[in-house]
């Protein structure tokens, strides 16, 4: 994937952001309604502070706490790695893979113009980070 088609899957998106204010519950809810697997909680001037994925929330519901009460600032993963636009796919895999998680958004400055997703790349982008994964291990 290029850089340009990397732009194009930014460019034909809504990201869908919250408040820190929200509720676990109406995260969920939103998260589920538009079947999206993360939400970027941005301030009042819409910068971003935090990402609350399916995965915090499954660690939130197995605590047993309750989403009508909790709102996102307590929950969301703070300062979460992102990247700037003009970046390549690979770049964006690369970044999950060695942090361990599967959304980055994506800033221009402070300003949130999308998110990526492993999900977003096909395969070839998968199978170049495994080949180059697999190099680098081998040299270790």
């Amino acid at each position: 994937m290029t850089n340009r088609q990397m732009a194009e899957i930014v460019r034909h998106q809504t990201p869908l952001t919250l408040p820190p204010t929200a509720t676990v519950q109406e995260a969920c809810r939103f998260m589920h309604k538009r079947k999206f697997g993360a939400i970027l909680v941005t301030d009042a001037k819409g910068k971003l502070i935090g990402i609350f994925t399916g995965r915090d929330a499954v660690r939130f519901l197995a605590a047993g706490k309750d989403p009508a009460a909790t709102t996102l600032r307590a929950v969301m993963t703070r300062k979460p790695h992102t990247m700037a636009p003009g970046h390549t796919a690979i770049d964006a895999l690369r970044l999950m893979n060695d942090g361990g998680f599967r959304h980055v958004p994506v800033l221009d400055g402070e300003v949130v113009v999308g998110i990526v997703s492993r999900g977003d790349f096909r395969g070839l982008e998968h199978d170049r980070l495994d080949v180059e994964t697999g190099f680098w291990e081998r040299l270790r």
